[in-house]
């Protein structure tokens, strides 16, 4: 019994918020399927990310400081907030200067980097990871296993191993690839409570638009 709670208390998340920036053990990227993003939400809110003259397949949902097991959020810093222009700077990569803010909000902020560098920090690890070329040219739904896209993942970057990748899927769809790095942006095993993959057979992959 003892056993079984530590595990689950090792698996969970930070609840508390507000920790002391900079103090975290490693980054999670978190790149999601856009298609997907706008078939649950994008669309019915009339999100530019979603308009058709776009074609964004993984886009950059965030780079977020992460513990062995938990992570911090809203973390206290010194640094100044994130402004209008450095926000609109990544939407060409986040799809819009709107979820860059938030990010910087509850994630950015506890990386212990000024706006500024936390999102060159990011551009760069986005920048470190190749996309598979098949998912740019998706024009139409498919289903497949979600183990599918983690190998096409693995297959396109040599230096991923299984254990430094998740899948996630939301609603019976593919949402996001996860891929855990290390401070200086190299790519590591996830924690235990980030290595949790989709295992669905049959998972909708929304084609690009």
């Amino acid at each position: 019994m003892r056993l079984a709670l530590a595990l689950c208390l090792a698996a969970s998340p930070a609840l508390a918020e507000g920790e002391r920036a900079g103090d975290f053990d490693y980054y999670v990227m978190s790149l999601s399927w856009s298609p997907t993003w706008c078939a649950l939400e994008g669309d019915a809110r009339g999100d530019d990310q979603c308009d058709a003259r776009h074609d964004y397949t993984f886009t950059l949902h965030g780079l977020w400081p992460q513990y062995e097991a938990g992570w911090p959020s809203y973390c206290r810093t010194a640094e100044r907030e994130a402004t209008r222009a450095e926000t609109a700077a990544m939407a060409d990569i986040m799809g819009s200067a709107g979820l860059a803010w938030y990010e910087w909000k509850k994630h950015g902020r506890c990386s212990g980097l000024s706006a500024s560098q936390y999102f060159e920090v990011s551009r760069e690890a986005y920048e470190s990871i190749t996309v598979p070329k098949v998912f740019g040219g998706l024009d139409r739904d498919v289903k497949l296993p979600a183990r599918v896209v983690e190998e096409a993942f693995l297959e396109a970057n040599p230096k991923l191993a299984p254990n430094m990748i998740t899948i996630t899927c939301k609603e019976g769809m593919i949402q996001e690839a996860r891929i855990c790095l290390t401070r200086d942006l190299e790519p590591r095993p996830c924690g235990i409570d980030v290595a949790r993959d989709c295992r669905m057979p049959d998972a909708l992959m929304p084609a690009v638009r």
